[in-house]
């Protein structure tokens, strides 16, 4: 492969260097650092092979073998900064990180060669690869603690607050997490995703926990080359826009004994006072964004070559030679052996096994064992005498919608002391409708408590939790409020198991207000009805209960899902039907359900996937869910009162969808009506259709759905959401 600008400046500028008088390798390479002669050659060879690995990668992608060219050139010095920390501190790195994985690869006691194939299966897309397995280009690795992330918009950084968070709670709570209890968490990430909202909410929630005496145990690394692709950053802008308070430490990164001397000082004053720390790597970039990057396009030749000496490869060999360590000529001839052989092994890597089907890849994304979770939901505590004070909630009575999870929620925290509920007024107050009150006096506030206003913050503490090994259940207040922090479980929920293959999980149930129908109570954004987001998200469990009984077991099938498979879980509860008492007629408490005793939650367990009927007419079945259950079963009572046999069928789970008993249901009347409170465009009666017509069903299909708007406030509401008038006449129509 021919020689690009950089690997000629490193040739012709070690090549020029001089010779210093000899040191002892085990003191310090120059005055003034603690960097020893034998630590910098040793971190010297992380840093050429993380160059080496991005020169053999933009060689692959010449041959057609390599996928992927974003590179670590410039970024070398993060070498020192694996360096400074232990092999158990989990580490979640962005895509600049190539010396910081093999220094860490080598610190775990893995042979050079280790760290080195790893990356290049990566870049191959082989199946072989031991994180990822051909699925994307990560670094990550479950003996090195290092979570892989994909992000490269600072995804990532909420999570790492919730890791840094786990660590303390675990530890607090007597638990055994998944990291040694005085370790710390490490997060880096680029001087463009510094601006990014996710990026600020996690720097933001990190200083908020600060502020208050929160341990949060975490070392935020900026690497600061100056560039967002072709955007630049201003000079100074990140120590200028950090956040006061986190302890602020800088370096310059192409510095090695710097980065050394500072990145100890940092991880220090982290481990030590178990408080959050930024540190400010002042770097340069090399070799462009990624290798189809023309940076002529944008940057002149003087900038390029400005970086170009202040290579942190050249940087480092200027230390060990000035410290008559090496000489040029060995670090030249060390420079062609190693990347002779670096790309033999990538020319190996590139014969390695790829992934060959769509059952293969999609093998880790979401692990099912029903049997498993089964037994686990029917799992009870020996102390629930304690947790509800002598009154069980089986001898409470009937129970609304509300009082039925707040008593599950409760069966589970005693159940499990791995559990934390958690959200915006969740702790005191009990939530805005009373769902999680008298949990925090029960529980105590380090497994029920209030988080920052902020939805990304509280997906990040129970993303970082969820891998930590705890089990969050956090709450969204409302459903609208979700779609701010989406990509928190598209971008990085989901796709961890994916990722990871299954070596990283964040097994999580997240708790969400949902739907519209509130009374006196309007307006977009208390009332959503949107899902559409959430149901195209891969592997994505999306439950979606109406009647108290059902909230109950799902609930609990859904918490055991997290636990047993490392499920990531929605649970949308209608907010309207929170505390409905009746059904037909006012006082008739047709709403209401008694709660079921743990010698009956096997019998009343209710699978991922399996619908509920009402009824056996063999004239129609309606399909629904959440608030569409109740308006249906209203209507199908007054269309049985005319002589049509009407049966209804609540699907319950809106992702996997229940098709096998849709399927069936639907073939036992040859009609269906789909009475959907979502949009008609994107809503979930769409793909109730496909469905059907995918497993050949030839009867006649309806549908109807709330219209396609936001929804107003007040009384306006009603001339946009599904009413129960429309599912009678749309009913009657089918009939007809």
């Amino acid at each position: 492969m021919a020689r690009d600008a950089v690997e000629t400046h490193f040739a012709e500028a070690v090549a020029a260097l001089s010779p210093g008088p000899p040191r002892d390798p085990r003191t310090p390479v120059r005055e003034g650092t603690g960097l020893t002669g034998d630590r910098c050659r040793e971190l010297f060879e992380f840093q050429l092979g993380s160059r080496l690995l991005d020169v053999a990668a933009r060689w692959l992608r010449e041959q057609d073998e390599g996928f992927y060219t974003i590179g670590s050139a410039g970024h070398e010095g993060n070498a020192a900064v694996a360096a400074a920390l232990r092999a158990t501190d989990p580490a979640l790195l962005h895509y600049r990180s190539g010396a910081f994985y093999l220094a860490r690869s080598a610190m775990a006691g893995r042979l050079p060669e280790e760290g080195l194939r790893d990356v290049l299966l990566g870049l191959t897309a082989s199946a072989e690869e031991p994180i990822a397995g051909g699925r994307h280009k990560v670094f990550g690795h479950p003996r090195l603690a290092v979570i892989p992330q994909t992000s490269t918009i600072a995804s990532h950084l909420p999570r790492a607050v919730g890791v840094a968070f786990a660590i303390e709670r675990a530890r607090q709570l007597g638990l055994r997490g998944a990291w040694p209890g005085d370790a710390i968490a490490v997060c880096s990430f680029g001087d463009a995703s510094l601006n990014h909202a996710s990026a600020l909410s996690a720097l933001n929630t990190a200083g908020y926990g600060s502020y208050q005496g929160l341990a949060l145990p975490i070392l935020f690394v900026c690497e600061d080359n100056g560039l967002g692709v072709s955007v630049r950053t201003p000079k100074g802008w990140v120590e200028a826009a950090h956040h006061p308070l986190l302890t602020y430490f800088s370096a310059d990164g192409c510095d090695l004994a710097d980065v050394h001397d500072v990145t100890r000082a940092a991880v220090e004053h982290v481990r030590g006072r178990r408080s959050p720390a930024l540190l400010h790597l002042d770097t340069v970039r090399l070799m462009g964004h990624a290798g189809s990057d023309v940076e002529l396009s944008y940057r002149t030749k003087r900038e390029i070559n400005a970086d170009l000496e202040r290579d942190p490869l050249v940087v480092t060999a200027r230390l060990l030679v000035e410290a008559g360590l090496t000489t040029p000529d060995k670090l030249l001839l060390h420079y062609e052996t190693t990347r002779e052989h670096l790309f033999k092994m990538a020319l190996e890597s590139s014969r390695r096994p790829r992934l060959s089907s769509a059952g293969e890849i999609t093998e880790p994304l979401a692990p099912r064992t029903p049997r498993t979770v089964a037994l686990a939901s029917a799992a009870a505590s020996g102390s629930r005498e304690k947790a509800f004070a002598g009154r069980l909630p089986e001898g409470e009575g009937p129970l609304t919608l509300s009082q039925a999870i707040n008593r599950t929620l409760a069966d589970q925290l005693a159940a499990h002391p791995d559990m934390l509920v958690f959200g915006e007024d969740v702790a005191r107050k009990g939530g805005v409708y009373g769902v999680t009150r008298g949990l925090q006096k029960r529980f105590g506030v380090g497994r029920v408590f209030d988080t920052l206003l902020d939805e990304q913050a509280v997906l990040g503490l129970a993303l970082g939790s969820g891998v930590s090994g705890l089990l969050p259940v956090p709450e969204i207040q409302y459903l609208a409020y979700l779609h701010n922090a989406l990509d928190q479980i598209r971008g990085e929920a989901a796709t961890l198991s994916f990722f990871s293959r299954g070596a990283f999980r964040n097994p999580m149930v997240v708790r969400v207000a949902s739907y519209a129908y509130q009374k006196g109570f309007g307006g977009h954004f208390h009332n959503d009805n949107s899902v559409a987001a959430l149901r195209d998200i891969p592997g994505l469990i999306v439950a979606s209960p109406a009647r108290p009984d059902d909230a109950a077991s799902m609930l609990r099938t859904c918490l055991a899902a997290a636990r047993v498979d490392g499920s990531v879980c929605v649970f949308l509860e209608p907010i309207a039907l929170y505390n409905t008492r009746d059904l037909f007629e006012d006082g008739d408490n047709g709403w209401l359900s008694p709660y079921v005793p743990p010698t009956r939650w096997a019998e009343t367990h209710v699978p991922v996937g399996r619908a509920r009927g009402y009824g056996d007419g063999r004239d129609l079945t309606i399909v629904t869910f959440g608030n569409g259950v109740r308006m249906s079963l209203r209507a199908a009572v007054r269309l049985t009162a005319e002589g049509y046999g009407c049966r209804v069928l609540d699907l319950r789970w809106l992702s996997p969808l229940p098709v096998e008993d849709l399927v069936r249901s639907a073939e036992l009347t040859g009609r269906v009506l789909i009475a959907d409170e979502t949009r008609r465009a994107g809503g979930v009666s769409e793909s109730v259709v496909a469905e059907l017509l995918d497993a050949g069903f030839t009867g006649r299909i309806a549908r109807v759905n709330s219209a396609d708007s936001f929804v107003p406030l007040g009384e306006a509401s009603r001339h946009v959401l599904l009413s129960e008038t429309e599912i009678e006449d749309a009913a009657r129509k089918l009939l007809a």
